[in-house]
């Protein structure tokens, strides 16, 4: 059977959408080859460490970079020059990242996490590059704004994930379903490998870091309690796994069904209102979910609603199989109204 690579699978879907166009398919063909050089210094870290370059320098006196800023920069760097984007967005930066006057601009935006769970590369646990495509409904042939880049997720164009580990993974999404595709590294092409990926309605997995028990408020726990309880609705408790690294428990949510959860907690102010970044994380996984028949909810409303306030906003975010998201919305909608 012949295989399909992501090129060939792009452009039959820009065949089937009158939206789409080939400055598109351009930019996530930039996109994918920023991945590949990623993966590459991601397959080769831990040598790194062994042949010796693990001070400030190497031996030839350049600056080592740690590979979540060396993934900040390929991508900037790539994206850039692609002619197809007016700005860009990374958690690693501050501020909206503009496109040079030197360099061609379209009408796209691109937000990134350049490297989701690059704490866990010491322990060779999976990481990747998440990202958010925008459409400039205002482009005027100059730069993006910050007001022309806060939309709500509903807006975005196309999402997805890079994951490095071992295998590397391209998932994406334009709005007609979700399709992933394995890196053969003997082509060093990206070949179908999941078509249509669909989570299932329910699961029996949950995934959250139940240290942090004493810091949930009270539908929190007892949402986790709940999947917990041998007597429920399965008639047995879930299974908890627990990666650490999002887009790596994400993977394994969409593809064996049930719910991560990363809620709100008041360890401090900052996780108050949640930990993860709604524009680089939440939302363009949420547009995967949804695609893929899931859910992704901030326990109280439909994480694709929000309209972000700030780049770099954070929220609660439960995100899964459509049976256990829609339990935990009725969890905290019983709630409503109440000191927690």
């Amino acid at each position: 059977m012949p295989q399909v690579t992501v090129t060939e699978h792009l452009l039959l879907h820009q065949k089937q959408s009158p939206s789409a166009t080939g400055r598109f398919t351009m930019l996530l063909n930039e996109l994918i080859l920023a991945g590949k050089i990623i993966s590459r210094d991601v397959n080769k870290a831990g040598l790194v460490d062994i042949v010796g370059f693990t001070g400030t320098e190497n031996i030839q006196g350049e600056k080592v970079k740690k590979l979540d800023r060396f993934a900040n920069e390929v991508l900037i760097h790539r994206m850039e020059r692609a002619g197809v984007l007016c700005g860009m967005a990374s958690e690693e930066n501050a501020d909206l990242i503009p496109i040079r006057d030197k360099f061609p601009k379209g009408d796209y935006m691109l937000l990134f996490d350049p490297l989701d769970g690059s704490t866990n590369i010491d322990v060779n646990i999976n990481v990747g590059t998440i990202f958010s495509i925008l459409r400039n409904k205002n482009f005027d042939g100059s730069g993006a704004s910050l007001s022309d880049m806060l939309r709500p997720g509903v807006e975005q164009v196309a999402a997805g994930y890079i994951m490095y580990g071992s295998s590397t993974i391209l998932v994406y999404t334009t709005g007609n379903g979700v399709h992933g595709f394995t890196l053969d590294p003997s082509v060093g092409e990206f070949l179908l490998s999941h078509p249509n990926l669909t989570i299932p309605e329910k699961g029996k997995i949950y995934s959250v870091n139940e240290g942090y028990w004493n810091y949930w408020d009270k539908p929190t726990q007892e949402i986790v309690s709940w999947f917990k309880d041998p007597d429920g609705k399965r008639g047995a408790p879930y299974s908890l796994r627990y990666i650490g690294s999002l887009v790596a428990d994400f993977h394994r949510t969409l593809i064996y069904g049930g719910i991560f959860m990363y809620p709100a907690d008041n360890r401090d102010p900052a996780k108050s209102k949640g930990k993860l970044r709604l524009m680089y994380e939440a939302s363009p996984l949420a547009m995967l979910a949804e695609q893929a028949g899931g859910m992704a909810s901030t326990g109280k409303r439909r994480i694709l609603d929000i309209v972000p306030e700030d780049l770099h906003q954070r929220v609660p975010l439960f995100i899964g199989s459509r049976d256990e998201v829609q339990k935990i919305q009725e969890t905290y909608s019983k709630y409503a109204g109440c000191a927690v």
